[in-house]
């Protein structure tokens, strides 16, 4: 790749160019930032894995570089923020009252016999003791599976029976606004119905809505880590490989089943360690909010492990942007606690632009001392990132990358020295990732020129470096389509500046305010109701949330029952099988679906039409008036 003009001269394209010119030197320096038990044999093993293996040699401890290094130095300094709307809870824990919870916990696991290479799955909302579950499974080895508080049984039972989980973590309930979700009835739907079965539950109870431990597998967290600490239990940290598993993170597949995402020890504590000043450009001991959940990557990365491998204070915020109380809830929580970088979802701003759009409640705070807004997760368009701009008077930020990449794929580079924003484009790629576009014939195409977005092998250290248990899918998913390199699924394109510009997904994968879910899962519930003949979901544009899910059913003949009632009932299943996350609103029905000759329902086609785009009938279409019908359903439902 050329130094892109215009900036060849930046200290990024000089930095750009340093990993270009020696890969394995680059990241030899970046590992420096890491303690190790034994240094890597080599950076790089070219004939390992499925593209190459980091540090391959090398052992280490996550939990120990995050949390135990520290003490010495800022023993005293918080390591965590909680700041609890829902609850007016507030409470920070030092470095030092971290590792002292982490080890007691860890010895608790230990217990219950949870060991190096063990899974655990962890089922908790945004509140201090899901950061110390996941902390305590580093810290003695095992492998930490997230799932998002409150999905549904059926999604939750599908990664255990994948991840076959020795224990479970959980809490008794979750809080949304208005409403208690509990969790445990949940969780024990979930172990019915999964074929594999944990050894143990253990519950943290919250008083908002306590849990019966009714299970013979049932513990209390608080009481068993009482009795640890009691007992003077505290557990060590245990040397794993750098390549060994930290965790297991299960993404939407096309398929509709998750794929569990496997992020290594060794390279992804060197890849956020070095985002942390050089992307983000942050200090360590200053204050960095993630607002996100730690159920999804962003929360893995920079919730918890990016933040404190760097000695940062990190916040866990337990509300949403908006109604706790108000869409000056983030102001407060940056002026209250110091804050100096934000990174959220666009849809987070575009809820508190539509709640308050001359941010008037901004007013109120002092944010002298906040310097960066970093958006993520779904693209950034123009206006939100403008209007931000405008109120907050720094740089807002937009960078793009993905639960397999674990970091950044093209940013910014705050802290190596900020280059020109374009609005629409989270800018130039990271060192570690050599972006491509090509056409469908894999060949690389011109400036501006639509194409998929790849990334050329071997992928950064952090990188997924296969799924878990399952390698041909890992083949198939995302190195099968081009040869070399790894398919992001997504399609954009590239400008004359090396200026990256991501427009969609090229598979059924619809982005709903931050939140990958696959459209396929939603189909299978809705063809599992007993009135539906046939279905297709598309993400439809929404103003809010980016895209929303829309269902098309067409019914069996023969069926007497309101078509309204039939549309509540398809709504009420997508929010209890997938989960409130999906957004599910809206099941529209039609008497046929647009297909091709062979049979393909022609979904880009329905999206079009739905998101009111210029479209065209395919020459492969069997009969074009279904179109025309689909146009009429959508008008008649309000969506055009």
């Amino acid at each position: 790749m050329e130094p892109m003009s215009g900036i060849a001269q930046s200290a990024y394209a000089k930095l750009y160019e340093s990993w270009q010119e020696d890969p394995e030197a680059f990241w030899a320096r970046a590992a420096q930032a890491i303690d190790w038990y034994q240094p890597p044999d080599h950076v790089f093993d070219a004939k390992a894995g499925a593209y190459g293996r980091w540090f391959e040699g090398a052992t280490c401890n996550t939990c120990h570089n995050a949390v135990d290094r520290h003490v010495a130095m800022r023993g005293d300094q918080p390591a965590l923020i909680y700041d609890s709307p829902m609850t007016g809870s507030k409470r920070a824990i030092s470095y030092r009252e971290l590792r002292d919870e982490v080890a007691a916990l860890a010895a608790v696991l230990q217990d219950l016999g949870v060991g190096k290479g063990d899974r655990v799955i962890i089922y908790m909302p945004m509140i201090p003791e899901a950061v110390m579950a996941m902390l305590a499974c580093a810290r003695i080895g095992a492998i930490h599976s997230v799932v998002f508080g409150g999905f549904a049984a059926k999604e939750l039972a599908t990664r255990i029976n994948d991840a076959h989980p020795k224990a479970i973590l959980a809490a008794s309930c979750g809080l949304e606004p208005g409403r208690i979700i509990s969790y445990k009835p949940l969780l024990d739907g979930a172990i019915e119905l999964a074929t594999s079965k944990p050894e143990a539950c253990l519950v943290f109870q919250r008083p908002e809505g306590e849990a019966s431990l009714d299970k013979p597998w049932d513990h209390e967290w608080q009481a068993a880590v009482a009795g640890a600490k009691a007992a003077g239990r505290a557990a060590d940290c245990v040397p794993v490989a750098a390549t060994d598993p930290l965790y297991v993170l299960y993404t939407s597949g096309t398929t509709g089943k998750p794929k569990g995402v496997v992020r290594d020890n060794g390279g992804h504590m060197v890849a956020l360690a070095w985002t942390m000043e050089n992307h983000y450009g942050i200090k360590p001991g200053e204050v960095f909010w993630a607002a996100s959940d730690v159920g999804w990557v962003v929360g893995h990365s920079y919730i918890v492990y990016a933040p404190l491998l760097h000695g940062c204070t990190s916040i866990i915020y337990e509300g949403k942007p908006v109604g706790t109380p108000d869409a000056g809830a983030f102001w407060r929580v940056i002026a209250e606690h110091g804050v100096v970088s934000l990174f959220t979802a666009p849809t987070a701003f575009r809820a508190i632009k539509k709640e308050d759009p001359q941010a008037k409640l901004l007013a109120d705070y002092d944010l002298s001392h906040f310097r960066t807004l970093f958006l993520a997760g779904e693209r950034a368009d123009p206006d939100t990132v403008q209007w931000a701009e405008r109120i907050l008077g720094v740089p807002v930020i937009d960078h793009w990358w993905q639960t397999e990449t674990g970091w950044p794929i093209v940013g910014n580079p705050v802290g190596i020295g900020m280059l020109p924003v374009k609005h629409g484009s989270p800018s130039v790629p990271m060192p570690g990732y050599d972006v491509r576009v090509l056409d469908e014939d894999g060949k690389e195409v011109g400036p501006n020129e639509m194409g998929a977005v790849v990334i050329r092998l071997p992928l950064p250290p952090g990188a997924l470096p296969t799924l878990w248990h399952a390698p041909e899918r890992f083949h198939e998913s995302y190195l099968a389509a081009y040869p070399g390199y790894y398919s992001s699924s997504d399609a954009g394109f590239k400008d004359e500046d090396g200026y990256i510009f991501i427009m969609g997904r090229t598979d059924d994968i619809i982005n709903v305010a931050g939140h990958r879910l696959s459209t396929g899962g939603m189909e299978e519930v809705l063809a599992g109701h007993p009135a539906v003949a046939e279905c297709a979901v598309i993400g439809v544009k929404d103003a809010l949330k980016g895209e929303v899910p829309c269902g098309f059913v067409v019914l069996k003949s023969g069926i007497i029952e309101p078509v309204e009632t039939i549309e509540k009932e398809l709504v009420g299943l997508v929010r209890e099988k997938i989960g409130p996350v999906a957004a599910f609103k809206l099941a529209v029905t039609v008497p046929r679906l647009p297909k091709t000759r062979s049979g393909k329902i022609l979904r880009a086609t329905m999206k079009k039409i739905a998101d009111r785009d210029e479209w065209t009938p395919p020459a492969t279409i069997d009969d074009p008036a279904i179109l025309d019908e689909i146009g009429e359903a959508l008008k008649n439902k309000g969506v055009i």
